[in-house]
């Protein structure tokens, strides 16, 4: 090789290894928390902080010998199906029986992964906040965070009324009966915080009035929502239809149909949540017992009731249960609708407004689809089962929307469509101050180290509006 040659070869190899590098440094580039927010002239100056988890978030525990039955060891979650969690039914209320189950903390890590521990350590570590009990003297002069745990099958209504308490505790402590506090909530958890803003601890589920009194809000100074399906979620009616997978096992129809919340996180009805194969909607109620019965969803399939049966040895046994847990289901899903809607209905100038976090990266359930096969309407969950295609359909794109795999885009915002050049839904009234997006699964989001980083600038920062 000659000299001029070598020359070229030479500065070709520079030329690599340096865009190498630079491409190097670029996926190495993460914001120093510490760094940022670690010296804060004014630390007393911060109201406390309250983490509140979503579904799945609570460990809960048999109160008699202690013995966690969520999530419990790895084992467990690999392959059980946890039917010990189904929730007993009143059968004079239509309300859940006591079953000897308590909360007895956060879901920080499971099985080797994180979902709330690395953010309570951000919150700690950078942000100079101390994990706090309610019942436990504030000293003056320093910050505090709090994680509300709540047994996430029960009713939101009835979690509402604890959270309240949760927080007259906190005040408490701080010998401040104005105290307001920051708030930053998950996935459901967020949907019981919106509820407690407008609500308080009113149950105004009984009929559709919907008395708005923003007692809630006189107790919150900031609110930060991640990963919140604001107006429901395809993926929670998805696993009432076929049970939700959790490790190699399923949680059954059967067992889900028995956790009130469920129903209040099921799509809201101004969305096109169910479509035809030529992609036009089809007007379905969701939150109807005759469109389950009548199309043999979720309790009502031949294979759930089979099963169900097999557990009584008297067969009449287990056809009164089987009345029971349709009456049960029939009261939540109106309690659901009802819930959805206490959500959107219109707030007179609120005292707040809603930071807002979320994937929309990851294509997530946005729409079912109906076809006929052999004069029966099946329902079809994901594009890949549609057998009735139609030219010029995209399936992918009718039925799965960007988001973070269980909440999409729009659904995070509240709205009716991922269009944002449509005027929102007159009905979703959602007081938005900014939202910030983020390539992250669901059950990732807290973990994800922009989240991080913008969550202590919008908690720490004394000019922020509310």
């Amino acid at each position: 090789m000659d000299a001029r040659s070598l020359s070229v070869v030479t500065a070709l190899w520079v030329l690599f290894t340096a865009v190498a590098g630079l491409s190097a440094c670029s996926r190495d580039l993460r914001p120093d928390l510490t760094r940022l927010y670690a010296d804060q002239a004014n630390p007393a100056g911060q109201p406390p902080v309250v983490l509140i988890h979503g579904l799945l978030g609570g460990r809960l525990a048999e109160a008699s010998s202690g013995r966690e039955v969520w999530p419990g060891p790895l084992s467990r979650l690999m392959f059980d199906d946890y039917s010990d969690l189904t929730l007993p039914i009143d059968p004079e209320t239509l309300t859940p029986a006591p079953d000897g189950l308590i909360v007895t903390g956060l879901t920080d890590r499971a099985a080797g992964r994180d979902f709330y521990g690395q953010i309570l350590d951000v919150l700690e570590i950078a942000g100079g906040y101390e994990r706090s009990r309610p019942g436990e003297p504030a000293p003056t002069g320093r910050k505090r965070v709090y994680v509300f745990a709540y047994d996430w099958r029960q009713d939101n209504v009835g979690t509402v009324a604890r959270l309240d308490a949760f927080l007259e505790a906190i005040r408490e402590d701080y010998d401040d009966p104005e105290l307001k506090v920051d708030v930053v909530a998950h996935s459901m958890g967020g949907l019981l915080v919106r509820y407690y803003l407008r609500y308080g601890t009113a149950d105004v589920l009984d009929d559709n009035d919907f008395p708005v009194t923003r007692a809630g809000a006189q107790r919150v100074r900031r609110v930060v929502l991640l990963g919140t399906p604001s107006l429901g979620s395809v993926s929670a009616a998805m696993g009432f239809l076929e049970g939700r997978k959790v490790g190699l096992g399923r949680m059954s129809q059967e067992m889900l149909a028995t956790f009130p919340s469920g129903p209040q996180v099921l799509p809201h009805p101004i969305n096109d949540w169910l479509v035809l194969p030529d992609g036009r909607p089809l007007d379905r109620d969701l939150f109807d017992i005759d469109f389950w019965r009548r199309f043999e969803f979720g309790i009502f399939d031949a294979g759930v009731r089979e099963r169900v049966m097999e557990r009584y040895p008297d067969p009449a046994e287990g056809e009164a249960y089987l009345d029971l847990l349709e009456r049960y289901f029939e009261k939540h899903l109106e309690r659901g609708r009802r819930f959805v809607w206490s959500l959107t209905v219109p707030v007179p100038d609120p005292e707040y407004r809603l930071i807002v976090f979320g994937g929309n990266c990851n294509l997530t359930p946005a729409r079912l689809l109906v076809e006929e096969s052999g004069g029966d309407s099946v329902l079809r969950l994901w594009p890949d089962r549609v057998k009735d295609r139609r030219p010029g359909i995209d399936y992918e794109a009718l039925m799965l929307e960007p988001g973070d795999g269980v909440v999409t885009k729009a659904s995070l915002l509240a709205r009716q469509t991922l269009d944002p050049t449509i005027e929102r839904h007159r009905y979703s009234d959602f007081p938005l101050d900014y939202a910030f997006f983020l390539c992250e699964a669901h059950d990732r989001l807290t973990g994800n180290i922009h989240f991080q980083d913008n969550l202590l600038h919008a908690l720490l920062s004394v000019d922020y509006r509310r």
